[in-house]
């Protein structure tokens, strides 16, 4: 576990590392409803706001182990990884995955950049790309922010489990 994270908040960072994995395996993450769905098949229920606090690392720590054996079985990684909060290593799967999307999210930012400062001198646009790569590289936390800012937010009178 991360020092100083909560349990809550380590949850959080592994079920958005592998909301990050979908993403850069089959290019767009994976929905509420699909979620829901497949647990469904599996007869577990999921509210849209629990999924959100256990998202968001909020609200009580969820540690239900067919609900989490369940996520692990639909995102294809050992029930471990979520029901072992203790477990420092991340599935090899999983890191590769994340290394390979924290590219791509540096590369959009690079692209966006070069397209909107288009006429930037290229010493200008060099020294930009050195701090969004040295920016990417000191913030870990924040691979799995970007993912989730584009995530569907609970619906406002659904109450929580």
């Amino acid at each position: 576990m991360n020092a100083g994270a909560s349990p809550q908040a380590e949850l959080a960072r592994r079920l958005n590392l592998l909301l990050d994995v979908v993403v850069a395996e089959r290019g767009q993450p994976i929905t509420f409803r699909e979620v829901q769905e497949q647990l469904a098949d599996r007869g577990i229920k999921l509210s849209r706001a629990r999924w959100f606090y256990m998202k968001d690392g909020t609200g009580r720590l969820v540690s239900d182990p067919a609900l989490l054996t369940a996520l692990c079985e639909i995102f294809s990684v050992d029930p471990a990884y979520l029901l072992d909060a203790d477990t420092a290593d991340l599935p090899q799967r999983i890191d590769s995955q994340l290394e390979f999307v924290k590219s791509l999210r540096a590369a959009r930012v690079k692209t966006f950049a070069a397209r909107t400062l288009g006429d930037v001198s290229p010493e200008t646009l060099r020294a930009i790309t050195e701090y969004l790569n040295k920016d990417i590289s000191r913030r870990p936390e924040g691979e799995w922010a970007a993912a989730s800012s584009q995530a569907e937010s609970p619906e406002p009178h659904e109450p929580a489990d």
